[in-house]
């Protein structure tokens, strides 16, 4: 195998990707001193497989990777790849079918390194041997580097050996020799786990075999209670499905009770809605005949009212009449007196005239005299117009009077005859009190006979409802004994006790808690009572002496609250009874065996 090309790509100083051609004959690179010779060398004994970051003379195999520059950013990885000519098929299987070898290594910042062999990932391993069966690789003595020369003058044998296997080239396989050794002490181990494991599989199988033994007489014991728990369900299912067919023929009988306590109540409701529709129309001729009643009472007490009015009016217009009369006749009096001396006067002065012709000398006299009888006529007219007008006032009194009273005598003359109408309407409308007159009375007997039919319908109706209430409680208490009976049976159904007809009854058949300790119970002894008092049982309670232990204040033996055998009574003994709160405060300070 011929080494072609060496292309570099971010690996110390070579930030750009470099290519060096290594041609057939001697090849060689000159430069100063810093100019990256030496890394061309690293950059090689890099792709080959060297792990040791101080051969790359760095702390760390990331410190491979271009650490930047004043002008050039860091680069976060770095590439080797080295091209070698295998045209002669002297490189190892599986690459000596390839006449052309690229080996690549890539490393990333923080992530470590990775192999390619043209493109194919490969371990590092498989690398260091490909270089190793070319006589060279990452340590080989053929990479001298500066001082190495005084190194193998003055190196050990062993060194010196090493040198000389490579030159052999059997350096590939003493690799190979440290990698198969390698695999058989791996196999080695290997081996010895599997004799421990063949021992741990021998011991379970013999653990297996028990358990299979057991696990076969567990599927016929459990086959065999199956059978025990199926008869014993079966019984109970009998017995739960009689309750269920007894309660359903209560619930029928309480349903027909029902229905006939509901046929009797639509019947009372049905006759007193006929007798509520049958007394209506009389209900309502008795509302009628009350508000007429009123009405009529109230205009009879309004007439009464204005009659008694009526008659103090007329008696205050006759008494009016009387006193206008007599004073009519008092002023006709002094009427016809007036007339009298009237005339008298006349012929007075008629006498006054003549005997003042016959004597002149007795003129003033009789002038005086004229004078006084012309005043006494003048003051006799006014008495006269006065009284005609005292007369014409009494007239007119007296007309007005007279049409007060006409008008009294019509108002009292309509005020009888209203009165008649309202006695009339009151002898209708009121209680006839002849015998005869029967017809309010058979209404009223009616509206009493209707109204007794309505008590009587009411009273059968709340005796229907009362009936039909207790129908349906007798119907809820056969439902709860039904539902009762059903929850029975489903509850049965989970039980794994047995009864009569087994060979070997449990304890529980024999234990009786008192009302209200059965939770307590079931707490304390829970799945024990399944086993047998017999002594022949698989599992029996065989009984023990015990002596009560001191229980803290607050603490009740459960013994004092159950009814069990004599074989129960150490363990009923040892266990004891406390409220809630008090349980976390009474655990610290039972005695020893005690629950």
């Amino acid at each position: 195998m011929d080494f072609v090309r060496l292309r570099v790509s971010g690996f110390k100083s070579f930030v750009d990707a470099a290519e060096f051609r290594i041609e057939p004959g001697l090849t060689g690179v000159v430069g100063p001193n810093g100019c990256g010779k030496s890394n061309l060398l690293e950059a090689l004994r890099w792709v080959m497989g060297a792990a040791s970051a101080k051969a790359m003379r760095g702390e760390g195999m990331d410190d491979v990777i271009f650490a930047g520059s004043g002008g050039r950013p860091s680069r976060n990885h770095a590439e080797v790849a080295l091209t070698i000519d295998n045209a002669a098929g002297d490189a190892p299987a599986p690459f000596g079918s390839q006449p052309t070898l690229e080996v690549t290594r890539r490393i990333d910042r923080g992530e470590g390194s990775t192999y390619r062999v043209n493109g194919a990932e490969v371990r590092a391993r498989d690398v260091q041997i490909l270089f190793a069966d070319a006589s060279t690789g990452a340590n080989s003595p053929a990479l001298v580097r500066q001082g190495q020369i005084s190194e193998l003058i003055a190196a050990r044998p062993q060194n010196r050996r090493r040198i000389l296997e490579e030159a052999a080239g059997v350096t590939g396989l003493h690799g190979r020799r440290h990698e198969a050794e390698l695999r058989v002490a791996a196999t080695a181990v290997n081996l010895e786990r599997l004799d421990d494991l063949a021992r741990e599989l021998d011991q379970s199988l013999a653990r297996l075999r028990r358990e299979a033994r057991q696990a076969a007489r567990y599927r016929a014991l459990a086959a065999d209670i199956r059978g025990l728990h199926a008869s014993l369900l079966r019984h109970r299912w009998l017995e739960a499905r009689a309750a269920a067919e007894r309660a359903a023929a209560e619930a029928s009988g309480a349903h027909a009770e029902l229905e006939r306590a509901v046929r009797v109540a639509t019947a009372a409701t049905q006759a007193a809605s006929e007798s509520e529709a049958a007394i209506r129309p009389l209900r309502e001729a008795d509302a009628a005949a009350s508000a007429v009643l009123g009405r009529l009472a109230i205009d009879k007490d309004r007439l009464d009212r204005d009659l008694e009015l009526a008659r103090a009016e007329v008696t205050r217009l006759t008494a009016d009449l009387q006193r206008l009369a007599e004073d009519d006749a008092r002023e006709a009096a002094r009427l016809d007196d007036a007339t009298g001396a009237e005339a008298g006067l006349a012929i007075e002065i008629a006498q006054l005239r003549s005997e003042l012709a016959a004597s002149p000398e007795r003129t003033p006299e009789l002038e005086a005299a004229a004078r006084a009888a012309a005043e006494a006529a003048a003051r006799c007219d006014r008495e006269v117009e006065g009284l005609a007008a005292k007369v014409a006032a009494a007239e007119a009194g007296a007309r007005a009077s007279t049409a007060r009273l006409a008008e009294a005598q019509a108002r009292l003359a309509r005020i009888e005859a209203t009165l008649t109408e309202v006695g009339v309407e009151l002898d209708a409308v009121a209680p006839a009190p002849a015998p005869s007159d029967d017809t309010l009375d058979r209404a009223m007997e009616a509206v009493a006979a209707a109204r007794s039919e309505i008590e009587a319908a009411e009273a059968a109706r709340a005796a229907a409802q009362a009936s039909e209430a207790q129908a349906r409680e007798a119907a809820r208490a056969a439902e709860d004994q039904l539902a009762a009976a059903s929850a029975e049976a489903g509850a049965l159904a989970g039980l794994t006790g047995t009864r009569e007809g087994q060979a070997f009854p449990p304890a529980l058949a024999e234990v009786s808690p008192h009302p209200g300790f059965e939770a307590a119970l079931a707490a304390a002894l829970g799945d024990d009572l399944e086993a047998a008092l017999d002594p022949r049982a698989t599992a029996f309670w065989a009984g023990a002496q015990a002596t009560p232990p001191a229980w803290p204040k607050g603490a009740t033996p459960l013994a004092d609250h159950v009814v069990a055998p004599p074989q129960l009574a150490a363990r009923l003994t040892h266990t004891a009874v406390v409220d809630a709160a008090d349980g976390p405060r009474l655990r610290a300070r039972l005695p020893a065996g005690a629950r």
